[in-house]
Formats: C-alpha cells, structure tokens, sequence
C-alpha cells in the first residue's frame, strides 16, 4: 500500500534506454508527480503571477528564498500571518531555498566563518549572520514542506584546494542542519557541491547519504560553466544519491537541459527563465522560442502558440500581447509569463506521460533544438 506520510518517494515507471523515472514524493500539502518543474517565487510570489493562476496552469509547488524573505518581511512579520503558505495564498507544497547562493553572490559583502556567513545586507546594508542553524529555523518559521541545507556554493572557475575546503564546509554545515528540529511533516534536503572536480561531487553525495536526508539536491552548477560540466557535474553526483528518495537539480531551466538531466535520473527542477524570459517579451512554444515584440508580429492575428489552451492562448493574439509590451502594460507582462509557465508544465506532462507509455527516448527526440528561436 502506498504511504501518505510526508517523505515517501515512490518510482512509479523507469525508462529502459536511461536513468529517468516517474515517481511521486508525499508532502504535507500534497503528493508532487516527478519529474516537476518548480516556478520561482523568490519573495513569496511568483513574478506578476496569482496562486490561482498557478493552480490554472498546473504548478504543483512552487519555491520561496529564505534569505529574502528574512530580509522583507522579516520572521516576526512570518510568524503572526501563520507562515508562507497562508501569508501568499498558496495551499500546496512549497520548497525553500537555504539562501546559501544569495549570501555567497555577496562576495564583496561577506564574511565566512566556520558557523556560518556575516554579509551586508542587499537592501539596507545591516549586518547580518547566516549560518546552517538560522537557515534553518527561518524555514521551519516559513513552514516550507521542503527545506533546504545551508551550503556554500563556489563559483566557476574555482581552484581544487579552495572547492575542496568548500565541500568540507558544506558537510559540517550539513550535518548541522541536520540535528535542528523541523515541523512535523517537514523535510530536508542535502545539497551536494565540489564544483567542476567529479572526485569532490562523489565524495560530497556519500558523506551527505551518510548523514541521512529526505532527499538530494545537485548545487553549484548552472553558474557560469559550459554546459558539458554542468552535465558531467550532475552525471558525478547522482550514482551516489539513493535510488528510492527524491533528486533536485537546482537552478537549471532550458528544457534541452531538463531532458538531458532526467535522463541522468533527476526528478525536480527549479529555474526564472519562463517568468524571466515572459517579462522581457519572449515567448516559449513547443517548436522554440521567439521575441513576441518583434515587428514582423505587428499584425499578427494568432495566438501566442497555435493549440495552446492557457487563458492568454485562447483569448489573445500575438499583435495583441506584443501592443501590451510595448506600451508596457503590465497585462502583456502576465500573459506572457501565465502562457510560458503553462508551456513549461505541459512540457513536464507530457515528459511524465512519455516515461508512462515508454515513449521518453522519442520524446528526447522530438525536443532536439527546442532552445532555438523560431
């Protein structure tokens, strides 16, 4: 009988040409069909976009920034509006990031020590101390029902020693984070790092194991490499991972490269670049991409994909949408970004069915040069 407890993973269908697999991972707020794509709502909301919007286009969770959201709003703020998920409306899973990357994006404004970060804040400047003990008790604060490990991730090009040291950091930090007590039913995930060294990867997956997590998530890639590291980076960690718990590339978005990492055996996906891309006017379809305000769509009648069925699809046309953005009206904005996610978790749907029926490697094919423009 399948468990509803919050921290089951189940592998529902493998694919036999790769490592991809369907499975599905009970939370608090709800059971999470992988592979998933995540929309990012760094500050408690998905950019221009309602919960109810996300519900209509068929997000299952969604991802919040702990060190964000303990900048503004602030914890106390967090706490009297009963935590995240009643503060932006939202009423399935929600996953948090540690704030690990934003701190260390800080690299002129921080400190490093062995408990943690002191960095200057981005918004005012105060001084501020992050470390694996207050990552973690913001997020249980926030009340995510997937937490994340506060690590240190190195940027690309990184020195062996120095990316060596680093994954020590991030091990002792783990293990930290790993003794604070969380609400029932949260989980927590390991992170693993070791930057572009696929010892440090391998050697980080099974100290994180030892330590024993909900799941693993692949970090520090996605952050400047050429993508054959960044694939050789998660082709380093996943062996090592378990095979009955949950595997999370973080940050990576382009679907060629989603395709590719579910082959390598990742189940969650997280990535700006629907909502990103939506509000500097491209369009995601399934034969590609393309700039919405581009004069050649001036008089252009069709929608934004022909067969698409998202709200702004059946009610809106190209010259529309492209008149809203060039006039900047926030309305071209949000259809834009409401058709990109929908896009993005049709995509996901159909790869969910494929690894069903059998058909993946089709799929794959069928895929090829989907980040080129149309």
């Amino acid at each position: 009988m399948k468990s509803n407890k919050p921290g089951n993973f189940e592998v529902l269908s493998s694919d036999p040409h790769s490592s991809a697999r369907r499975g599905s991972l009970t939370t608090a707020h709800g059971v999470i069909e992988t592979p998933v794509f995540m929309p990012v709502g760094t500050q408690g909301a998905v950019k221009s976009i309602s919960p109810e919007e996300l519900h209509t286009v068929g997000a299952q969770v969604v991802l919040g920034n702990t060190y964000h959201l303990n900048i503004r709003p602030g914890m106390e703020i967090m706490e009297a509006c009963g935590g995240l998920h009643k503060f932006m409306g939202w009423d399935k899973p929600i996953l948090t990031d540690s704030g690990g990357f934003q701190v260390f994006s800080l690299s002129n404004l921080r400190k490093i020590r062995d408990d943690g970060v002191e960095f200057n804040s981005h918004f005012d400047g105060k001084r501020i101390f992050l470390g694996p003990v207050e990552a973690m008790a913001i997020q249980r604060t926030l009340g995510s029902d997937i937490a994340m490990v506060f690590d240190e991730c190195v940027p690309y090009p990184c020195d062996r020693k120095y990316a060596c040291q680093s994954v020590e950091k991030t091990l002792s930090w783990a293990a930290l984070c790993a003794e604070q007590e969380m609400d029932a039913g949260q989980l927590v995930f390991g992170i693993v790092q070791g930057g572009e060294f696929s010892e440090l990867r391998r050697h980080c997956a099974k100290e994180l194991v030892s330590i024993g997590f909900d799941g693993y998530a692949v970090g520090g890639v996605s952050v400047g490499e050429p993508e054959k590291l960044l694939i050789q980076g998660i082709k380093d960690s996943v062996p090592a991972l378990p095979e009955n718990q949950p595997r999370y590339l973080m940050g990576v978005g382009k679907m060629s490269q989603i395709l590719e990492a579910i082959a390598c055996g990742i189940d969650m996906f997280d990535c700006v670049i629907p909502t990103r891309f939506g509000r500097n006017g491209t369009a995601f379809t399934k034969r590609g991409r393309y700039p919405v305000k581009a004069g050649m769509y001036k008089f252009d009648t069709k929608p934004i994909e022909e067969g698409c069925t998202c709200y702004a699809c059946q009610n809106f046309s190209r010259a529309y949408i492209r008149h809203l953005l060039n006039v900047n009206e926030i309305l071209g904005v949000r259809m834009l970004t409401l058709h990109n996610l929908h896009r993005y978790m049709e995509f996901m749907k159909e790869i969910r069915a494929s690894l069903e029926d059998g058909t993946f490697s089709e799929l794959r094919k069928e895929y090829e040069g989907i980040e080129e423009k149309i």
